[in-house]
């Protein structure tokens, strides 16, 4: 049984028992599915691997395409969630191996994806050297 992430923590899959409208890989090219991304619910892209970051340009892509409908990552890490909340992703899906070696609160670490990131905290250095 695989575990759904989202911000909240681990969770049961809201889709469970029904497939992806979508099934991707982090190979495919974005622009082949213009035109098909209205009406879907939800798009799963697995990446090929951990080392792989096609897949977050293709969710920001998807998300330019106009895709507005649920996004789920497959194979990423819990170091990896900020990146994919950041390009578009809505919630990642592990089995539960990796929920075991990597447990709830390893994600929850990274679940204030809006808060930390670079350009924030440049910002409030900048803020206190003036």
């Amino acid at each position: 049984m695989n575990v759904i992430v989202t911000d909240t923590g681990f969770g049961d899959d809201p889709f469970a028992g029904k497939a992806p409208d979508l099934d991707i890989m982090s190979d495919i090219d974005p622009g082949t599915l213009a035109g098909q991304l209205a009406g879907l619910a939800m798009i799963r892209l697995t990446f090929t691997g951990f080392a792989d970051g096609r897949g977050f340009s293709i969710a920001r892509r998807l998300r330019q395409l106009g895709f507005t409908g649920q996004l789920r990552a497959k194979g990423i890490l819990a170091d990896q969630y900020t990146m994919a909340r950041r390009a578009g992703f809505d919630e990642v899906e592990i089995d539960e191996a990796m929920a075991m070696r990597q447990p709830q609160d390893q994600w929850l670490a990274r679940a204030d994806w809006q808060a930390h990131d670079y350009q924030n905290r440049l910002k409030g250095t900048l803020d206190h050297a003036a």
